[in-house]
């Protein structure tokens, strides 16, 4: 036996350099790999912006894996978990400035979250078409506080206070006659490839929120002076309307997300009482080949609800999610999913798209559902803070 001991022993000394040798060339074209993704994001951004059109999906996708991370140093781990509730993982050093601005400034803002709920719906669509988190919105509550008329004192305008020059850069037209930086979709899109364009160049949306206010030189200006591309490092380095900005929309962001701060229970879709006690993880059977070829899909973003759907259609829940198992959870996952659903129910859910989507949103924020009858316009908005 002894001589087989020693033909293994031989074989493994002959075969470990191989083994080592191997492990070693597939790490390298991974690292190399790694290195690219900046490099063709940032050339597809430049693109986006040169066109001033929506990008491809296949680019979104892209650029939203890599867009998600931009909030790192918003929290206190780099492993940020959207299921957890902010107050859980928020940097320490954000909390004495949310504390001071709900002291001062949460009913104002719990007011403006409900008025200004197709707003919102509308900016986070258009957000996620570029593969930016939809939390960006909030930039617009702190800069003009969603008012088309907002103008301030340097001379920029609407919600997303475009100047002029940056305005028509990302394809807005403003002249004597029209000025659309007071359009909320069109500067929503405008806003869009500015905030990727940003991106680009800092990869940390606190500090693109910075450039936002004050621009981008005085960003580089105070990483150059403080060796820091951490907000909580340089933010002293920054103008004060600059740094100040920057915590406005930390807070605002948080009282508009946290649902301790909103004082909204919030509740798992799939175990609200309306939806007849059924889970849509339990609903997966297969469609039959009759079904799927009467079947359309349309491709569909924002807060929509299954049960909404389904009653609004006059489709069972059941039926509904045969169509679309696990409707809920892959479309807060995602933030985009592939509605399927028999021809003349998707005609019927086109004609009331948004009705189904503001009852959607109000279905979540209320104790009770809502009537499907029932309309939600904004209401008469607040007068701009002095």
């Amino acid at each position: 036996m002894c001589w087989r001991q020693i033909f293994f022993s031989w074989l493994m000394c002959c075969l470990f350099p191989a083994v080592v040798s191997a492990g070693s060339m597939q790490m390298n074209p991974v690292a190399d790999t790694l290195k690219e993704k900046p490099k063709v994001a940032a050339a597809w951004i430049d693109e986006i912006v040169a066109e001033k059109k929506e990008p491809e999906k296949e680019k979104v996708e892209y650029i939203s894996q890599l867009t998600r991370y931009g909030f790192k140093n918003l929290f206190e781990k780099y492993s940020y978990n959207p299921g957890i509730t902010q107050s859980a993982h928020l940097n320490p050093q954000a909390s004495l400035f949310i504390r001071d601005y709900l002291n001062r400034h949460q009913d104002h803002l719990l007011a403006l979250k409900d008025w200004g709920i197709q707003y919102f719906n509308l900016m986070d669509q258009i957000l996620t078409r570029y593969g930016l988190p939809r939390e960006l919105k909030y930039l617009a509550v702190i800069e003009s506080n969603l008012q088309t008329s907002a103008t301030s004192w340097a001379g920029a305008a609407g919600p997303w206070q475009f100047m002029p020059v940056t305005a028509r850069e990302y394809g807005l037209m403003v002249n004597n006659r029209t000025d659309e930086r007071r359009d909320y979709f069109k500067s929503t899109h405008a806003a869009s490839r500015y905030l990727l364009n940003l991106y680009k160049q800092f990869n940390d949306w606190l500090l693109v929120i910075a450039a936002y206010n004050g621009g981008p030189g005085r960003v580089y200006e105070a990483i150059k002076k403080s060796g820091s591309r951490n907000f909580w490092e340089l933010q002293y380095y920054l103008p004060e309307e600059s740094r100040n900005h920057v915590k406005k929309f930390i807070a605002t962001h948080y009282i508009m997300e946290n649902e301790q701060a909103a004082g909204v229970a919030k509740k798992m879709y799939h175990f609200k009482p309306w939806t007849d006690g059924i889970s849509p993880l339990n609903n997966r059977q297969q469609l039959s080949p009759e079904e799927l070829a009467g079947a359309q899909t349309q491709t569909i973003s924002g807060k929509f609800l299954a049960a909404v759907i389904a009653r609004n259609v006059d489709m069972s829940l059941t039926d509904f999610n045969r169509y679309n198992p696990s409707f809920n959870e892959q479309l807060e996952q995602n933030g985009q999913f592939d509605l399927m659903l028999p021809e003349d129910k998707m005609n019927q859910f086109l004609a009331n798209k948004y009705q189904i989507l503001n009852e959607s949103v109000q279905t979540m924020l209320s104790p009770e559902p809502v009537a499907p009858t029932r309309t939600v316009y904004p209401k008469k908005p607040l007068r701009k803070k002095g």
